[in-house]
C-alpha cells in the first residue's frame, strides 16, 4: 500500500468518477488530513452523498474498499504536503525563490508520472512497437512539440517512427494506417479534438492505438488500446507547461530504453549508423 499514490489516482481517475464520486474526490483533495481520521459515514455526510457513493469512489480506484483507500491516502498525505509546500510563484519571489518552486513542480511531476506507470502497458506498448510495421506519434500544438522529440528519438534506432506537423497531414496518415501500424497520440487534456479524430481514424483501420495523457478517462482514451498516465497538474491558462511536457518525455524515454533493451543489437548498430551520417555536420 505505501507505494500507491492516493492523489494520483484521484486526479487520473477524477474525469471517470460520477458526480457524487467528484464531490467526495473534492472534499478529498481539500480536506486530507481530516479525512484520515473520518469513518465512511462522516466522509459521506461532510460530502452530502450516500455511503454507497463513497464505495463506489474508492472501487473506482480499484482499491477493495474504505479502509484500504484510508490507508493510502496516510501513506500519500505527506508527500502531498510536501509538493504543496513549495508554493506558488509570488511577484515577491527572488530568483532563486523561483528557481527552487519550478524545481520542485517539475520533480513533483516526475513523481507523480512515476507513481502512476502500470509496467504491464509500458511492456504492451513496447510489444505493439515491435510488432510494427510502422509507428506514427501524434499531436498537436505543444504536445506536437512531444511527438516530435519522440520521432527524433526513434529514429536514431529505428526506421519505422513517422511525425507529421500538419494536422491535414495527420488525419491523412490515420486514414491509411493498417492493423500492422501504432498510433501514439499525446494530448495532455484528452479532449483535443484533432488528435481525437487521428486516434478515432486510426482506430478504425485496425491500428493500435497508445494514448499518452493525463487523465485515465477522456474523450480520446476511448479509442485508445493501452494509455500511459503523465502527472503534471495544469490549469486552464497553463497551457503548454513544460513540466506537463517533461512528464510526457519522460514515458517517452521509458519506451525508447525498453524498445532499445529488446532490441539491443539492431538498436546499436542503427545508433552508430546515424551518429555516423551527422557527426560531418559537426566542427
Amino acid at each position: 500500500m505505501s507505494k500507491v499514490d492516493i492523489f494520483s489516482l484521484i486526479r487520473s481517475n477524477y474525469n471517470a468518477f460520477t458526480k457524487s464520486e467528484k464531490k467526495v474526490a473534492d472534499y478529498i483533495l481539500e480536506h486530507m488530513q481530516d479525512v484520515i481520521y473520518m469513518s465512511i459515514t462522516d466522509l459521506a455526510d461532510a460530502c452530502n452523498v450516500g455511503e454507497a457513493s463513497v464505495f463506489r469512489f474508492c472501487k473506482t480506484m480499484n482499491l477493495k474498499g474504505y479502509q484500504e483507500f484510508k490507508i493510502a491516502l496516510a501513506h500519500s498525505t505527506q508527500d502531498e504536503e510536501t509538493q504543496q509546500m513549495s508554493g506558488e510563484i509570488t511577484q515577491q519571489d527572488t530568483i532563486g525563490e523561483l528557481a527552487s518552486k519550478i524545481l520542485a513542480t517539475n520533480i513533483n511531476a516526475l513523481t507523480e508520472t512515476s507513481n502512476l506507470i502500470n509496467e504491464t502497458d509500458i511492456s504492451k506498448a513496447i510489444d505493439c512497437f515491435i510488432q510494427a510495421d510502422r509507428v506514427h506519434f501524434f499531436g498537436v500544438g505543444s504536445s506536437l512539440m512531444t511527438a516530435m522529440e519522440a520521432k527524433n528519438k526513434f529514429m536514431r534506432i529505428t526506421n519505422k517512427t513517422e511525425c507529421s506537423i500538419d494536422s491535414h497531414l495527420q488525419i491523412m496518415s490515420a486514414s491509411l494506417m493498417t492493423d500492422r501500424d501504432v498510433a501514439v497520440a499525446i494530448s495532455y487534456s484528452g479532449s483535443t479534438k484533432d488528435t481525437i479524430d487521428v486516434a478515432k481514424a486510426a482506430k478504425e483501420r485496425g491500428a493500435k492505438v497508445i494514448s499518452i495523457t493525463r487523465f485515465a478517462k477522456s474523450p480520446l482514451t476511448n479509442y485508445a488500446d493501452i494509455t500511459l498516465l503523465c502527472g503534471s497538474n495544469e490549469g486552464p491558462l497553463q497551457g503548454g507547461s513544460l513540466s506537463a511536457k517533461i512528464s510526457q518525455l519522460y514515458l517517452l524515454d521509458i519506451l525508447y530504453a525498453e524498445f532499445f533493451r529488446r532490441n539491443y543489437k539492431e538498436s546499436t548498430l542503427n545508433k552508430e549508423e546515424t551518429a555516423k551520417a551527422v557527426i560531418e555536420k559537426m566542427l
